[in-house]
């Protein structure tokens, strides 16, 4: 039997998956945390994480991988986190990545630390609004944020135009992983992850060239883009048993893919918690501009109708780790394991219905970079665990709502909600919430994951 291996670089963890050219759930799975989370000079408007880690967590996962069936991989497909940016250096000459081989066999890659730059995610909020005010709208009918791969690159370049020098290649980090993997001279980014750096008309499929040149923006930089299910190269060398030459496609964005692998029908929408949100369905055409609902390329020439929250499963994250930290400031130790347990426990019971209300905006959303959490109604009744964390949990429900209502999921003919994404199919009491704001039935199928959509996307037709 022959299989697509699918790869998935998230914003905490690598995932991979093998599944059969002839359809059907996969038959071998992996996932490592990147632990690849590094200090930025930006303090807490930063966000950075370490490239080679990345790159050792994603070797961590297909060494584990069947080598028997590895054997057998004739197409891979890769996606990743979306809006981030690295920049590399690499000519013919001086590589960007290492192969590293015992015995003259390749054992694995490595990048190399001197030629890369950290990898900028899409939870950067450096660039101020004032700055991205301060340059001209997008050729394109999508805008461009913080944390955007060309809103970096144009902080960069105002502000550290010396480190900028040092580099001639720029991508996503699923960019850079299909680059090293076929040793690519230079980057092919998808219309998926081009849209989603901003200052790209996915309708002309160009980007805006001339204008972000009249901002003196490092265009040199900017990828060369393909079409979304396109091969960017062939593997460079055999690579745990996959062969030399199979058919890498370029990469892709996470969400889609992770849309791919779940949707079954045209009146579906999905829901995404875990880092972050998202809340979408698949439509024909561009709809109307609407501030909190973004239209990103999808699939054969469709588009995803999309309610992206920056405030996810990052928050009720945010509250666990505030507990552990109380508890162990009084001199005790609580797994987080068991902290989740309990809130969630404690949050499920009926009798928690209460009036608080929270705004869980610690980070903002993109509409309204400077909105902030806050919290309201609060009483002595209201204050327990269990209140506190199902008002939280309603709480990130609501700002999806607000973002992307029920009505507008009834006017486009959506009849139900596909649950992804481990925030959401672990928490009982976050589920609740989503039926008691959209009153729809919530379901989960066995589709979701990204690096199953990623295969998906390379299955040769």
């Amino acid at each position: 039997m022959e299989y697509v291996l699918g790869v998935d670089v998230g914003t905490t963890s690598v995932k991979v998956c093998l599944c059969p050219v002839g359809g059907g759930e996969p038959v071998a799975a992996q996932a490592k945390d990147t632990q690849a989370e590094v200090p930025s000079e930006q303090g807490a408007r930063g966000s950075k994480q370490n490239v080679p880690k990345v790159v050792s967590a994603l070797h961590g996962c297909i060494s584990r991988l069947p080598k028997d069936l590895l054997k057998h991989v004739v197409r891979i497909g890769v996606c990743g986190q979306m809006h981030g940016v690295l920049l590399w250096h690499h000519t013919s000459a001086d590589s960007a990545w290492e192969a590293i081989e015992k015995d003259g066999v390749l054992v694995r890659y490595e990048a190399r630390r001197s030629k890369v730059s950290a990898l900028y995610t899409w939870q950067d909020t450096r660039c101020t609004k004032d700055l991205l005010d301060s340059v001209p709208k997008p050729d394109s009918h999508l805008r461009c944020y913080s944390g955007y791969g060309c809103a970096t690159l144009l902080w960069m370049a105002k502000n550290k135009p010396e480190k900028l020098a040092n580099f001639n290649r720029a991508g996503t980090i699923q960019d850079y992983i299909v680059a090293l993997l076929c040793n690519l001279d230079t980057p092919v980014m998808t219309t998926q992850n081009a849209a989603s750096w901003g200052y790209f008309n996915t309708e002309t499929h160009k980007w805006n060239t001339e204008i972000l040149q009249g901002v003196d923006f490092p265009v040199n930089l900017l990828p060369d883009v393909t079409k979304s299910g396109e091969i960017a190269g062939t593997l460079s060398d055999t690579w745990y048993g996959i062969p030399k030459g199979t058919p890498v496609g370029a990469a892709l964005g996470d969400l889609q893919c992770s849309f791919l692998a779940t949707l079954e029908n045209a009146t579906d929408a999905v829901l995404n918690i875990s880092t972050s949100a998202q809340l979408g369905f698949v439509v024909d055409v561009i709809g109307e501009n609407c501030e909190t609902v973004e239209y990103l390329p999808y699939f054969n020439g469709k588009y995803l109708a999309v309610a992206a929250a920056l405030n996810g499963g990052n928050t009720l994250a945010t509250l666990v780790k505030l507990l552990q930290q109380w508890v162990l400031e009084l001199g005790f130790s609580v797994p987080q394991s068991k902290v989740w347990e309990k809130l969630i426990l404690l949050g499920k019971d009926e009798s928690t219905t209460s009036t608080l209300k929270i705004n869980p905006l610690l980070l903002g959303e993109r509409h309204s970079p400077e909105s902030c959490a806050s919290v309201s109604n609060i009483n002595l009744s209201n204050i327990s665990l269990g209140h506190v964390f199902r008002s939280l949990c309603e709480g990130v429900i609501e700002n999806i709502h607000t973002m992307m209502p029920k009505e507008f999921l009834t006017n486009a003919n959506i009849t139900r909600i596909l649950g992804n994404g481990s925030g959401l199919s672990r928490n009982v009491v976050l589920q609740k919430a989503v039926e008691k704001s959209y009153n729809l039935p919530l379901e989960f199928t066995s589709g979701g994951d990204a690096a199953k959509g990623a295969a998906i996307a390379m299955i040769p037709k």
